[in-house]
């Protein structure tokens, strides 16, 4: 069973990768598999961050439906 990588642990590892290549700490015969892997890790915040606006904007929209659901201007 594979379990889903959360933004958090996306993010984490993320970082840990960017200190590293920052700090030249990644032997050269390593590096392009680092790139490979920051850029999945990216693809996975950016689509957490995307769904999460998502979700959000959609319970704003359905507060705003129920707090005024004829929708008139008084």
């Amino acid at each position: 069973m594979n379990k889903e990588t959360t933004y958090t642990e996306a993010f984490e590892e993320l970082k840990r990768i960017v200190s590293d290549v920052d700090r030249k700490e990644i032997p050269i015969d390593e590096l392009a598999e680092k790139v490979r892997r920051a850029a999945q890790l990216v693809k996975i915040c950016k689509s957490k961050l995307d769904s999460t606006e998502e979700d959000v904007n959609r319970i704003l929209k359905e507060l705003d439906t129920t707090s005024n659901p004829l929708n008139t201007d008084v």
